[in-house]
């Protein structure tokens, strides 16, 4: 009984053993486990916290180059401020400078104009002063010589003849009313002026243009050569009598045909029958030559006159039968031709000259000896005494 109560006190105790190593077996396992767990956790941790830490310095690095961007950018910009801020100061200053010169120019031609001004001033004082002290004979001289200066620009510029012959005679009267003996050159000049122009002949231009409109109208009535349809039949003139040869027979069948044939001579051959367009486009034709003519009459372009006159001709010569309309109509053709438009118009500049040039005739005046018998009055001033 003793020796089993001591295995059973035995057994007991190698089964507490067993447990117990059991027990440190599992307890040494679970403090291995969790030695290693607490390892894998701190190298966990360690490896968050530098991923943490790499984070954060790649963040921060990435802060710190946008932050080097954006500190290039603005000094970028200033760059570009401080370079339009010295573009800017260029410009003003070149628009100072332009500005300056501006002013310069117009304060030169703002002194230049009252230069100017002043110089104008002093010589109309200096007219109005001289004219203050003319005598009426003054007056009058200054009168015949502007109006001897319309007469040349009257004659010159629109050769208007009459124009300047009632100028010439004003002078004339002008200096004959001014009783000064040195101008009795000038009259005699004037006098011979006015004789040039009684012998000048000034076409009739009106009177050609409405001429040339009458032969326009009378085209209408003019016979074109070539036959045409529509054409109006001529009468034929009279046959002669031919009953004293013995041909009574011809001569009634030319009584009979009177009217109806029509026999004509002429030296242009008859090549085709006209169409009644055809006729009318060769009268519009010779008009559109006599409005040539009248463009060269407005114009007094001599050339061009005579030869659209010329050209006229021809044509009517050409294309119309030669009857008494086209005979007269020729020959006031043929009339125009000895028409010069333009007149040979003489020079009436002499008597402007001596006018101008009065001192010195006044001078030779005084030289003259004073018993020299005194000059006749001019033609022109005795008709106007009168």
């Amino acid at each position: 009984m003793a020796e089993d109560i001591v295995e059973q006190q035995e057994t007991k105790a190698q089964a507490v053993v067993v447990k117990k190593s059991l027990a440190g077996l599992w307890i040494g396992i679970i403090s291995i486990v969790l030695v290693i767990g607490l390892g894998v956790a701190g190298f966990y941790v360690v490896q968050q916290m530098r991923t943490v830490q790499d984070t954060e310095s790649n963040q921060e690095s990435l802060k710190l180059i946008e932050v080097d961007k954006e500190i290039n950018g603005l000094q970028n910009q200033l760059t570009n401020l401080q370079s339009q801020i010295a573009n800017l100061n260029t410009t003003l200053s070149n628009k100072d400078d332009h500005f300056n010169k501006a002013l310069d120019d117009y304060a030169r031609l703002q002194n230049e104009r009252l230069d100017t001004t002043r110089k104008d001033l002093e010589a109309a004082i200096k007219t109005i002063q001289q004219q203050i002290g003319k005598t009426r004979g003054d007056w009058l001289l200054a009168d015949a010589d502007y109006l001897l200066s319309i007469a040349n620009q009257r004659l010159h510029l629109v050769s208007d003849v009459e124009t300047t012959r009632l100028a010439l005679e004003a002078a004339d009267q002008r200096l004959r009313e001014s009783g000064d003996p040195a101008v009795f050159k000038v009259r005699e000049q004037i006098a011979k002026e006015i004789a040039l122009l009684n012998n000048v002949v000034v076409p009739d231009i009106v009177g050609i243009y409405a001429g040339l409109q009458h032969l326009q109208d009378a085209v209408e009535g003019l016979s074109v050569f070539l036959p045409h349809a529509g054409k109006q039949p001529e009468k034929a003139p009279a046959a002669p009598d031919l009953s004293e040869h013995g041909h009574e027979l011809l001569g009634k069948v030319a009584k009979q045909l009177e009217g109806y044939v029509v026999l004509r001579h002429t030296e242009q051959p008859v090549s085709a029958i006209l169409t009644p367009e055809e006729a009318h486009f060769i009268k519009q034709q010779l008009k559109v030559r006599l409005e040539m003519i009248e463009i060269a009459l407005v114009q007094q372009n001599d050339t061009l006159f005579k030869s659209s006159i010329t050209d006229a001709r021809q044509w009517l010569k050409k294309n119309f039968a030669e009857d008494l309309k086209t005979e007269q109509f020729a020959a006031e053709l043929d009339k125009l031709l000895h028409v010069a438009l333009k007149a040979q118009l003489p020079d009436i500049s002499l008597s402007s000259k001596l006018l101008k040039d009065i001192n010195k005739l006044r001078i030779e005046n005084d030289k003259a000896p004073s018993n020299q018998a005194a000059p006749p009055p001019s033609p022109s001033a005795e008709s106007a005494a009168q």
